[in-house]
């Protein structure tokens, strides 16, 4: 299953209310899990991005989905990659002309 890692910033209003942050997390493991996907780690971090969130999604599709349906909330503002485990990244790189 395709792995993202996922860069959040709080916005005002997700600072405003802090407190349900713990809710809202719980609510987006919820909808990972009936999209098929899992949050497989949350960290909380400092710099410029205010929380780290590693996910698993069936499609790039369906990740999107559920990414851009948290993000409506108004609460974080997000930036993704998609993360290629080693076993993926060597046979790329064996594929390579």
């Amino acid at each position: 299953m395709p792995t993202y890692i996922s860069l959040l910033s709080y916005t005002q209003k997700g600072v405003e209310n802090m407190k349900e942050s713990p809710a809202r997390l719980q609510k987006a493991r919820e909808m990972a899990a009936a999209a098929g996907g899992a949050i497989k780690q949350f960290y909380l971090t400092f710099g410029h991005y205010d929380a780290v969130v590693i996910s698993e999604a069936p499609s790039d599709e369906a990740y999107a989905a559920q990414i851009m349906s948290i993000a409506a909330a108004g609460a974080i503002r997000s930036e993704t990659l998609r993360a290629f485990t080693e076993d993926e990244y060597r046979k790329i790189v064996a594929a390579l002309p």
